[in-house]
């Protein structure tokens, strides 16, 4: 089983402007199932999810969120929950916004690999 280190290290990866900009690099660290449940209450599939990271523009290093309070539980052999707390400065400059996150992570042909996300916004 994984330490947490290790899916924390994956999910960082999904955080970085230049992983999120890579469409090779977003299909190695997604599950060919993947999806998400956006805060919207929209669900993003795999092939549209890569495509909108591609697409993102730069993300300044200050736009970039602040991550803490890592948990990783086993939910089943070879599947791992990962859930945590992020803060973002407003794209407005108001303020800071939180949101805690949860990632399903599954063993698959001999990697980890998301297989589900979900950020929640947090009332602060």
């Amino acid at each position: 089983m994984p330490q947490l280190e290790d899916i924390r290290r994956l999910e960082e990866a999904l955080h970085r402007p230049d992983v999120r900009r890579s469409p090779e690099a977003v299909e190695q660290l997604l599950a060919p199932d993947f999806f998400e449940f956006g805060s919207s209450g929209r669900v993003y599939r795999r092939e549209q999810t890569i495509r909108l990271l591609a697409e993102e523009s730069e993300i300044s290093e200050a736009a970039a969120p602040v991550a803490s309070d890592y948990a990783l539980t086993v939910i089943a052999p070879g599947a791992v929950l990962l859930t945590y707390l992020t803060r973002r400065q407003g794209a407005d400059g108001e303020g800071e916004r939180q949101t805690l996150r949860s990632s399903i992570w599954t063993w698959s042909d001999g990697q980890w690999r998301m297989a589900f996300h979900q950020g929640t916004p947090r009332n602060t």
